[in-house]
């Protein structure tokens, strides 16, 4: 049996609720302290993390760390056209910030261990685990080390009397942070389940979005995007207030089988309205800025940044590495995106930079600008190795 203080990463959902009583009773912890991380969650589901903190633990905090979220984690993302398999990554970037800022409390309450609330099969495990890890912790998790199933932990906390957002008939488990909301468990976990239209909350079917296009406006300076609309707004004032016209318009949802960091396949169910539109403004802006040399590369760059990112493993070298290179790429990623939203579907209308590479002089059909007959020469030795060995073939 464990003794000392324990350090909680609570969220005041099931996992972790029923986690404080289990800490005392399975593994003997004289001291527990739960932790609640604000990274954009609903403002009631703060509240009842931090009033079941405050009722089951020995000693609660609740942190505030929404701009933190936004300036290091969402912004970084941007600029690297941050997805995973083909979406917006949102809890994945959440998971290392929680857990540094679960890191700071343990060290300034002098706990000798950290708990999760994690299972064995997820990735948030592994996410948790490595910033723990680096900052010298041992780890309680107690989900996967007794094999506990959500129908367990369900009836546990009744025995227990700890109320819980969960009930049997409605299993769902949700995490949501200001930039992307995640959906899972029940009948959800059937690939071939079309899931209820009930599950979503940031956005309306695509057949019910009105029937006119709503256009929108972006404007972004060092590839992080500052105004909407004309209007300059804070990251997180933005981001939220770009949700609401995206999820009106049926814009932001993904229903995928993903590829967990394990290996295991699942089917994850998404919404991210603000992040599908930013994130397809930013990669088109980048195409009118960047050279074709940039943007090839940066392409194998964002797709290996994202894969570290979705891993959690953010103090990886090779992240700040890549890191470094996207943050020089966006220093003249400035410029407005004109993007149309229509029934779940994004189009960019327009585009505009000081700092595009873009001639409309040099382009144009009717420019003299160019004598044509320049491109004769080069033509002559376009393509040269090939049309040599093709001959050499005729002999």
């Amino acid at each position: 049996m464990e003794k000392g203080k324990v350090v909680l990463a609570f969220s005041g959902g099931l996992d972790t609720s029923v986690c404080i009583p289990l800490l005392r009773e399975h593994y003997g912890f004289d001291e527990i302290i739960t932790v609640a991380v604000d990274v954009g969650q609903p403002e009631e589901e703060i509240v009842r993390a931090t009033e079941k903190g405050q009722m089951l633990a020995d000693k609660h905090y609740t942190i505030d760390a929404k701009e933190k979220f936004i300036s290091d984690c969402i912004f970084p993302s941007i600029k690297a056209n941050g997805s995973y398999e083909g979406y917006p990554m949102g809890t994945a970037l959440a998971r290392p910030l929680i857990a540094e800022e679960i890191v700071k409390v343990a060290q300034q309450e002098g706990a000798s261990k950290i708990a999760h609330g994690c299972t064995g099969k997820g990735n948030d495990q592994l996410r948790f685990d490595f910033i723990f890890r680096s900052a010298g912790y041992d780890i309680i998790a107690p989900m996967r080390e007794m094999n506990l199933t959500r129908e367990w932990e369900i009836c546990y906390a009744q025995e227990h009397n700890i109320p819980v957002p969960v009930a049997k008939e409605k299993p769902y488990s949700v995490d949501e942070n200001c930039w992307s909301r995640s959906i899972e468990g029940g009948k959800l976990e059937d690939p071939a389940f079309h899931p209820p239209e009930e599950i979503y909350a940031w956005t309306v079917s695509p057949k019910d979005a009105p029937d006119t296009m709503e256009e929108i406006q972006i404007e972004f300076e060092k590839g992080v995007p500052v105004a909407l609309n004309g209007k300059r707004l804070p990251g997180i004032a933005l981001i939220r207030e770009l949700n609401q016209i995206a999820g009106r318009n049926g814009v932001g949802r993904n229903d995928m089988v993903e590829d967990r960091i394990l290996g295991l396949k699942a089917r994850e169910i998404y919404e991210h309205p603000a992040a599908t539109v930013l994130l397809a403004a930013h990669r088109d802006l980048e195409h009118l800025v960047l050279t074709r040399s940039e943007l090839a590369f940066k392409h194998i760059v964002d797709d290996k940044w994202s894969e570290l990112a979705y891993m959690g493993l953010v103090h990886e070298p090779l992240f700040h590495a890549l890191t470094a290179f996207i943050d020089t790429t966006q220093e003249r990623m400035n410029g407005t995106v004109d993007v149309g939203l229509y029934k779940g579907s994004v189009k960019v209308l327009g585009r505009s930079s000081d700092a595009a590479l873009y001639s409309d002089d040099l382009v144009s059909f009717d420019s003299k600008t160019i004598d044509q007959n320049y491109a004769v020469g080069f033509s002559h030795f376009f393509g040269l190795q090939a049309r040599l060995l093709k001959n050499l073939k005729k002999c």
